[in-house]
């Protein structure tokens, strides 16, 4: 039986434009060669990938699946014009009311270091979210800032067993369960979305990803003895009735791919 509230986020991000104008003299450039720029000078860098430094990304999405013993909700936090800086304060004011379990895919690697920059870059304050232990005992021993301490569950990072080369793409996992994976789109579309000024597509994208997300969660869950099959089954109904009633035609989708029997071994 699964306990107090979860939290399963994730992020979409853009490159910061702004940022690499700045750091690259590129006044002259519009945002998309910014951005072109931006990233052959990270594969210069690295000599062997174009991925941005995680200082170098601007969030435009934050999706998440909110799971209590009373509610499961799945939507994208503020609004298609809420600014970064809005997006920050929204995710940070969750966590200081519902002190969740935070759960994702490689979000050490990724998601939460972004998350930091980002509240820097904003002057975002969440006194919950760094507590570890300084002003609350309980924090002391498990925080959300410790690799192996429960408030953050990184579900790559655990399956894995925190070795990298055993890291996995949650599309894969996805797939091997049965579940939905990306439906067609990728994170490295987005920056061509958002340029479209598709953010309604982003953020429908960011929450297939968090529910594939917590299908894995739950999944784990039940192989690490916390849920039984009856405990399984019924979150799985759980989430399938909240799909059967949603009107979002990307939750129809999901609920449409998704292969064979839900819940299945």
């Amino acid at each position: 039986m699964l306990n107090g509230t979860s939290l399963v986020f994730d992020i979409e991000t853009v490159p910061d434009v702004e940022l690499g104008r700045r750091l690259h003299n590129l006044d002259s450039l519009n945002d998309d060669d910014v951005a072109r720029a931006m990233r052959t000078l990270r594969i210069q860098k690295t000599g062997k990938t174009d991925f941005l430094a995680h200082p170098h990304h601007r969030i435009v999405a934050i999706s998440a699946v909110l799971r209590s013993p009373e509610k499961l909700l799945v939507w994208s936090l503020g609004s298609e014009e809420s600014t970064e800086r809005e997006l920050l304060e929204r995710f940070f004011d969750g966590i200081e009311r519902f002190r969740p379990v935070l759960i994702s895919w490689n979000g050490s690697g990724f998601d939460l270091p972004v998350i930091h920059y980002r509240a820097l870059r904003h002057g975002v304050a969440a006194p919950t979210y760094w507590e570890s232990g300084e002003g609350d005992r309980d924090f002391k021993f498990n925080n959300y800032l410790n690799r192996y301490h429960a408030r953050h569950l990184d579900l790559m990072d655990m399956l894995a067993g925190y070795q990298p080369r055993a890291f996995s793409s949650l599309e894969e996992v996805a797939i091997m369960l049965g579940l939905p994976g990306k439906m067609g789109m990728s994170g490295a579309r987005v920056w061509e979305y958002f340029q479209a000024g598709k953010i309604a597509d982003i953020r429908a994208y960011c929450e297939t990803d968090v529910l594939n997300t917590f299908l894995v969660y739950l999944y784990f869950e039940k192989v690490r003895g916390l849920l039984d099959e009856a405990a399984f089954s019924l979150e799985i109904e759980r989430l399938l009735e909240l799909l059967r009633t949603a009107n979002a035609t990307h939750l129809k989708e999901f609920l449409n791919q998704w292969q064979g029997d839900p819940g299945g071994a």
